[in-house]
Protein backbone atom coordinates (compact mmCIF):
# COMPACT_ATOMS: atom_id res chain seq x y z
CA UNK A 1 0.00 0.00 0.00
CA UNK A 2 1.10 3.46 -0.70
CA UNK A 3 1.05 6.06 1.71
CA UNK A 4 -1.43 8.66 0.27
CA UNK A 5 -3.51 5.35 0.05
CA UNK A 6 -3.56 5.23 3.77
CA UNK A 7 -4.14 8.88 4.36
CA UNK A 8 -7.04 8.82 2.31
CA UNK A 9 -8.75 5.75 3.44
CA UNK A 10 -8.09 7.80 7.21
CA UNK A 11 -9.83 10.66 5.34
CA UNK A 12 -12.48 8.67 4.23
CA UNK A 13 -13.09 7.45 7.61
CA UNK A 14 -13.62 10.96 9.30
CA UNK A 15 -16.03 11.73 6.33
CA UNK A 16 -18.05 9.01 7.23
CA UNK A 17 -17.88 9.94 10.82
CA UNK A 18 -18.88 13.57 10.50
CA UNK A 19 -21.53 12.76 7.34
CA UNK A 20 -20.07 16.04 6.20
CA UNK A 21 -17.46 17.65 3.87
CA UNK A 22 -16.89 20.73 5.63
CA UNK A 23 -16.51 18.98 9.46
CA UNK A 24 -14.38 16.66 8.05
CA UNK A 25 -12.25 18.85 6.41
CA UNK A 26 -11.79 21.29 9.19
CA UNK A 27 -10.87 18.25 11.32
CA UNK A 28 -8.17 17.26 8.71
CA UNK A 29 -6.73 21.39 7.65
CA UNK A 30 -7.62 21.27 4.58
CA UNK A 31 -10.54 22.58 2.35
CA UNK A 32 -13.95 20.84 1.94
CA UNK A 33 -13.49 20.98 -1.91
CA UNK A 34 -9.94 19.57 -1.59
CA UNK A 35 -11.34 16.85 0.47
CA UNK A 36 -14.45 16.05 -2.31
CA UNK A 37 -11.76 15.28 -4.55
CA UNK A 38 -9.77 13.20 -2.49
CA UNK A 39 -12.57 10.88 -1.87
CA UNK A 40 -12.98 11.10 -5.72
CA UNK A 41 -9.74 9.70 -6.69
CA UNK A 42 -10.14 6.77 -4.09
CA UNK A 43 -13.39 5.63 -5.37
CA UNK A 44 -11.67 5.77 -8.69
CA UNK A 45 -8.86 3.72 -7.43
CA UNK A 46 -10.71 1.03 -5.73
CA UNK A 47 -13.16 1.32 -8.46
CA UNK A 48 -16.19 1.14 -6.43
CA UNK A 49 -18.56 3.65 -4.95
CA UNK A 50 -18.01 5.29 -1.34
CA UNK A 51 -20.30 7.76 -0.44
CA UNK A 52 -23.23 8.90 -1.86
CA UNK A 53 -23.36 12.89 -2.22
CA UNK A 54 -26.52 15.12 -2.02
CA UNK A 55 -26.82 18.55 -1.52
CA UNK A 56 -26.74 18.73 2.48
CA UNK A 57 -25.03 15.44 3.51
CA UNK A 58 -22.89 12.83 2.75
CA UNK A 59 -23.54 9.11 3.56
CA UNK A 60 -21.64 5.67 2.98
CA UNK A 61 -23.01 3.27 0.43
CA UNK A 62 -23.34 -0.24 1.43
CA UNK A 63 -19.62 -0.96 -0.50
CA UNK A 64 -18.46 1.93 2.06
CA UNK A 65 -20.13 0.91 5.06
CA UNK A 66 -18.02 -2.86 4.28
CA UNK A 67 -15.08 -1.31 4.39
CA UNK A 68 -15.42 0.92 7.52
CA UNK A 69 -16.13 -2.51 9.17
CA UNK A 70 -12.43 -3.34 8.30
CA UNK A 71 -10.91 0.16 8.58
CA UNK A 72 -12.06 1.47 11.66
CA UNK A 73 -10.57 -1.66 13.98
CA UNK A 74 -7.16 -0.91 11.96
CA UNK A 75 -7.27 2.71 12.79
CA UNK A 76 -7.83 2.17 16.08
CA UNK A 77 -5.06 0.09 16.19
CA UNK A 78 -3.01 2.71 15.13
CA UNK A 79 -4.44 5.31 17.66
CA UNK A 80 -3.88 2.99 20.50
CA UNK A 81 -0.35 2.40 18.72
CA UNK A 82 0.44 6.15 18.90
CA UNK A 83 -0.64 6.88 21.96
CA UNK A 84 1.26 4.09 23.76
CA UNK A 85 4.38 5.58 21.89
CA UNK A 86 3.81 9.11 23.31
CA UNK A 87 2.97 7.50 26.81
CA UNK A 88 6.51 5.96 26.62
CA UNK A 89 8.24 9.63 25.49
CA UNK A 90 6.75 10.65 28.24
CA UNK A 91 7.53 7.82 30.87
CA UNK A 92 10.93 6.23 29.36
CA UNK A 93 10.90 2.47 29.87
CA UNK A 94 12.98 -0.09 28.08
CA UNK A 95 16.30 -1.14 28.56
CA UNK A 96 19.79 0.56 28.25
CA UNK A 97 23.25 -1.38 27.90
CA UNK A 98 26.19 0.92 29.58
CA UNK A 99 29.82 -0.44 29.14
CA UNK A 100 32.43 1.21 31.16
CA UNK A 101 35.49 0.37 33.38
CA UNK A 102 34.82 -1.09 37.14
CA UNK A 103 36.10 2.43 38.75
CA UNK A 104 33.64 4.34 36.63
CA UNK A 105 30.45 1.83 37.38
CA UNK A 106 31.71 2.14 41.60
CA UNK A 107 32.24 5.60 41.89
CA UNK A 108 29.51 6.93 39.47
CA UNK A 109 27.15 4.51 38.29
CA UNK A 110 26.40 2.43 41.49
CA UNK A 111 25.75 5.89 43.70
CA UNK A 112 22.83 7.00 41.55
CA UNK A 113 21.34 3.80 40.96
CA UNK A 114 18.64 3.93 44.02
CA UNK A 115 17.21 7.03 43.04
CA UNK A 116 17.13 6.30 39.33
CA UNK A 117 15.13 3.10 39.65
CA UNK A 118 12.48 4.75 42.48
CA UNK A 119 12.38 7.59 39.55
CA UNK A 120 12.16 5.36 36.50
CA UNK A 121 10.88 1.90 37.83
CA UNK A 122 10.04 0.92 34.13
CA UNK A 123 13.87 1.47 32.57
CA UNK A 124 16.43 -1.74 33.18
CA UNK A 125 19.92 -0.71 33.23
CA UNK A 126 22.37 -3.67 31.92
CA UNK A 127 25.65 -2.67 32.67
CA UNK A 128 29.07 -3.96 31.47
CA UNK A 129 32.09 -3.64 33.46
CA UNK A 130 34.87 -4.17 31.09
CA UNK A 131 38.08 -1.69 30.40
CA UNK A 132 38.48 -2.99 26.39
CA UNK A 133 36.84 0.20 24.36
CA UNK A 134 34.59 -1.25 22.64
CA UNK A 135 33.19 -0.03 19.67
CA UNK A 136 29.19 1.02 21.13
CA UNK A 137 27.50 0.72 17.66
CA UNK A 138 28.96 -2.40 16.71
CA UNK A 139 28.34 -4.28 20.40
CA UNK A 140 25.09 -2.50 20.67
CA UNK A 141 25.65 -0.73 23.23
CA UNK A 142 23.47 2.42 24.14
CA UNK A 143 26.61 4.30 25.51
CA UNK A 144 29.91 3.78 27.37
CA UNK A 145 31.57 5.79 30.04
CA UNK A 146 35.36 6.60 29.58
CA UNK A 147 37.75 9.40 29.91
CA UNK A 148 36.73 12.22 28.09
CA UNK A 149 40.55 12.18 25.46
CA UNK A 150 39.60 8.39 25.07
CA UNK A 151 36.55 8.67 23.12
CA UNK A 152 35.98 9.00 19.23
CA UNK A 153 35.73 12.41 17.38
CA UNK A 154 32.61 11.10 16.17
CA UNK A 155 30.51 10.43 19.83
CA UNK A 156 28.87 12.86 21.60
CA UNK A 157 30.42 12.89 25.00
CA UNK A 158 29.14 14.82 28.52
CA UNK A 159 31.09 15.13 31.09
CA UNK A 160 29.89 13.34 34.69
CA UNK A 161 32.11 13.15 36.70
CA UNK A 162 34.52 15.28 38.59
CA UNK A 163 38.12 15.67 37.97
CA UNK A 164 40.44 12.89 39.30
CA UNK A 165 43.94 12.08 40.76
CA UNK A 166 45.88 9.27 40.84
CA UNK A 167 48.02 8.16 44.49
CA UNK A 168 51.23 5.77 44.24
CA UNK A 169 50.26 3.97 47.09
CA UNK A 170 52.12 1.26 49.18
CA UNK A 171 51.52 -0.62 53.40
CA UNK A 172 54.17 0.55 55.59
CA UNK A 173 55.63 -2.86 55.36
CA UNK A 174 56.50 -2.68 51.94
CA UNK A 175 58.93 0.08 52.85
CA UNK A 176 60.43 -1.51 56.01
CA UNK A 177 63.36 -2.91 54.73
CA UNK A 178 63.71 0.04 51.39
CA UNK A 179 63.14 4.02 51.47
CA UNK A 180 60.46 5.45 49.63
CA UNK A 181 60.60 6.79 45.60
CA UNK A 182 61.41 10.23 45.70
CA UNK A 183 61.86 10.80 41.59
CA UNK A 184 59.92 8.78 38.93
CA UNK A 185 63.65 7.28 38.18
CA UNK A 186 63.71 5.54 41.36
CA UNK A 187 60.83 3.49 40.61
CA UNK A 188 62.85 1.21 38.85
CA UNK A 189 63.98 -0.03 41.73
CA UNK A 190 60.98 -0.71 43.35
CA UNK A 191 58.35 -3.87 43.00
CA UNK A 192 55.10 -2.14 41.19
CA UNK A 193 52.19 -4.04 40.59
CA UNK A 194 50.80 -3.88 37.17
CA UNK A 195 47.55 -3.28 35.47
CA UNK A 196 46.55 -5.22 32.79
CA UNK A 197 44.60 -3.66 30.32
CA UNK A 198 42.86 -5.62 27.94
CA UNK A 199 41.81 -3.15 25.08
CA UNK A 200 45.72 -2.37 24.81
CA UNK A 201 47.02 -6.05 25.37
CA UNK A 202 49.74 -4.92 27.21
CA UNK A 203 50.01 -3.39 31.12
CA UNK A 204 48.99 0.06 31.68
CA UNK A 205 51.74 2.96 32.09
CA UNK A 206 51.73 5.36 34.73
CA UNK A 207 50.52 8.53 34.11
CA UNK A 208 52.36 11.22 35.76
CA UNK A 209 53.52 15.18 35.50
CA UNK A 210 56.60 16.86 35.38
CA UNK A 211 57.24 20.60 34.72
CA UNK A 212 53.70 20.81 33.18
CA UNK A 213 54.62 18.10 30.96
CA UNK A 214 52.86 14.52 30.75
CA UNK A 215 55.27 11.83 31.36
CA UNK A 216 54.63 7.90 31.10
CA UNK A 217 56.47 5.25 33.11
CA UNK A 218 56.52 1.66 32.35
CA UNK A 219 57.07 -0.21 35.42
CA UNK A 220 58.28 -3.46 36.86
CA UNK A 221 56.89 -6.13 39.21
CA UNK A 222 56.14 -9.25 40.30
CA UNK A 223 52.53 -9.25 40.12
CA UNK A 224 50.09 -8.31 37.18
CA UNK A 225 46.28 -8.12 37.64
CA UNK A 226 43.52 -6.49 35.97
CA UNK A 227 40.59 -5.57 38.69
CA UNK A 228 41.39 -3.02 40.97
CA UNK A 229 39.94 -4.11 44.00
CA UNK A 230 42.88 -6.91 43.42
CA UNK A 231 45.52 -4.13 43.13
CA UNK A 232 44.31 -2.59 46.33
CA UNK A 233 44.25 -5.85 48.11
CA UNK A 234 47.90 -6.40 46.81
CA UNK A 235 48.85 -2.62 48.24
CA UNK A 236 46.94 -3.51 51.68
CA UNK A 237 49.03 -6.40 51.94
CA UNK A 238 52.75 -4.85 51.67
CA UNK A 239 53.19 -6.89 47.50
CA UNK A 240 54.41 -3.31 46.06
CA UNK A 241 53.73 -0.03 45.55
CA UNK A 242 50.40 0.64 43.36
CA UNK A 243 49.22 3.24 40.62
CA UNK A 244 45.27 3.95 41.93
CA UNK A 245 42.81 6.38 41.76
CA UNK A 246 42.63 8.88 45.33
CA UNK A 247 39.33 8.07 45.70
CA UNK A 248 39.94 4.35 46.02
CA UNK A 249 42.56 4.29 48.50
CA UNK A 250 41.76 7.71 50.91
CA UNK A 251 40.61 6.08 53.86
CA UNK A 252 43.36 3.60 54.29
CA UNK A 253 45.59 7.08 53.68
CA UNK A 254 43.43 8.15 56.54
CA UNK A 255 43.80 5.42 58.67
CA UNK A 256 47.84 4.85 58.17
CA UNK A 257 47.26 1.43 56.34
CA UNK A 258 48.84 2.92 53.13
CA UNK A 259 51.43 5.51 52.79
CA UNK A 260 51.76 7.87 49.63
CA UNK A 261 54.49 8.64 47.33
CA UNK A 262 55.34 11.02 44.42
CA UNK A 263 52.55 12.79 44.90
CA UNK A 264 54.14 15.85 43.94
CA UNK A 265 53.62 14.02 39.83
CA UNK A 266 50.30 13.25 40.48
CA UNK A 267 47.83 16.26 38.92
CA UNK A 268 44.54 16.23 38.53
CA UNK A 269 42.97 15.16 35.04
CA UNK A 270 39.77 15.57 33.38
CA UNK A 271 37.16 12.66 34.97
CA UNK A 272 34.85 10.50 32.90
CA UNK A 273 31.93 11.17 30.08
CA UNK A 274 29.47 9.40 29.03
CA UNK A 275 29.04 8.73 25.26
CA UNK A 276 26.82 7.62 22.44
CA UNK A 277 26.79 7.98 18.42
CA UNK A 278 24.18 11.14 18.62
CA UNK A 279 22.07 13.10 20.05
CA UNK A 280 19.13 12.81 16.97
CA UNK A 281 16.13 10.72 18.08
CA UNK A 282 17.94 9.59 21.54
CA UNK A 283 15.77 6.94 23.40
CA UNK A 284 14.57 8.64 26.02
CA UNK A 285 15.90 5.96 28.52
CA UNK A 286 19.29 6.84 27.84
CA UNK A 287 18.55 10.38 27.89
CA UNK A 288 16.78 9.69 31.71
CA UNK A 289 19.98 7.71 32.31
CA UNK A 290 22.33 10.92 30.81
CA UNK A 291 20.68 13.25 33.02
CA UNK A 292 20.59 11.47 36.56
CA UNK A 293 24.38 10.77 35.80
CA UNK A 294 24.84 14.60 35.54
CA UNK A 295 22.85 15.60 38.21
CA UNK A 296 23.83 12.89 40.77
CA UNK A 297 27.27 14.43 40.43
CA UNK A 298 25.93 18.20 40.86
CA UNK A 299 25.00 17.17 44.04
CA UNK A 300 27.30 17.79 46.91
CA UNK A 301 29.18 15.03 48.52
CA UNK A 302 27.74 13.22 51.30
CA UNK A 303 30.41 14.35 54.53
CA UNK A 304 30.95 11.07 56.77
CA UNK A 305 29.71 11.46 60.52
Amino acid sequence: MKRHDLDDLAAFSIVAEERSFTRAAARLGISASGLSHMMRLLEDRLGVRLLARTTRSVSTTDAGERLLMTLRPALEDIGRGLQALGEWREKPSGTVRITTGKHAALSLVAPMLPGFHRDYPDIKVELIISDRLDDIVASRFDAGIRFGERIDKDMIGVPIGPPLRAAIVAAPSYFANRPPPLTLKDLIDHDCVNYHMSSAGASYAWEFEVDGRDVDVRVNGSLVVNDLEMMLAAALSGTGLVYLFEDVVKDHLRNGRLVRVLDEFCKPFAGYSIYYPSRRQMPPALAAFVEALRANNRRPPVQAA
